[in-house]
Parts: structure tokens; C-alpha cells; sequence
């Protein structure tokens, strides 16, 4: 009997050690609100995560502008506030 390995192999993930915001986004349609992650790496780029599936990737976009226009499209809105990269090194110093 052959047996199949059902482990997910973890993704390759994009932005690690190399992002430089954050942000949290919500449908407040839903209840309770769905969230979205919109991180921003140092090139520029921003990638938008879904916690709710293991934060996976479910959007690259080239610019922020990009990113939030597809958010906003999707009737999601931002929470108020963002988070850094600079911010989180300096309360680890």
C-alpha cells in the first residue's frame, strides 16, 4: 500500500524580513467583519493576506495604490493606523 503525504509543504513566503508596513483591512458587511492583511515589502510592492486561510497570499500587487483600489472594490475598508517595520525593530531594541 503506497502511502501519500497529506502534510501542506509550507510556502515560500515573500516578504519575510523584507516588508516595511502593515495594515488591517474589513468587510464590516460580514459578522463578524472579515479581515484582510495588506503588507507593503521595501521594494514596494504589496501583498495581501488572509489570516482565516493559514495567511496566505491571495493578491500581489505592484504598487499600494493598486492594492487598495482592490481592496476598496471588494468593499473592504481600512482600519484606522498602520504598523511598520521601523516601529516593531524599535520596541525590540
Amino acid at each position: 500500500m503506497q502511502i501519500t503525504n497529506t502534510i501542506p509543504s509550507p510556502e515560500l513566503d515573500p516578504v519575510k524580513n523584507n516588508w516595511s508596513f502593515l495594515e488591517v483591512w474589513i468587510d464590516p458587511m460580514q459578522s463578524p467583519p472579515y479581515v484582510l492583511l495588506l503588507l507593503g515589502d521595501k521594494s514596494g510592492s504589496c501583498h495581501i493576506l488572509d489570516p482565516a486561510a493559514q495567511y496566505k497570499s491571495i493578491n500581489r500587487c505592484d504598487t499600494y495604490d493598486e492594492a487598495q483600489l482592490w481592496l476598496l472594490e471588494d468593499e473592504y475598508e481600512p482600519m484606522e493606523g498602520r504598523i511598520s517595520d521601523a516601529e516593531i525593530n524599535l520596541g525590540r531594541s
